[in-house]
């Protein structure tokens, strides 16, 4: 299935999870927020949260600096 992370489309396996996709992208969760069609998904649901097919990800991470 395709969906759409940070504007670019993606290919993942159909079910995959807000955390699986994650771990196929090799991001790590610390400092990361995440938003599936503009409602952000709690941290704790990641592993629950199934990405549907043409879903819209924005994956934020936290910098420091100023």
């Amino acid at each position: 299935m395709e969906v759409q992370v940070n504007g670019d489309w993606r290919a993942f396996p159909d079910g995959i999870t807000v955390a699986g996709l994650l771990e196929a992208l090799g991001t790590a969760p610390r400092g990361v927020a995440v938003a599936v069609d503009g409602v952000v998904v709690r941290r704790g649901d990641w592993a629950e949260t199934v990405v549907s097919p043409g879903a819209r990800l924005e994956i934020l991470t936290a910098v420091q600096g100023g």
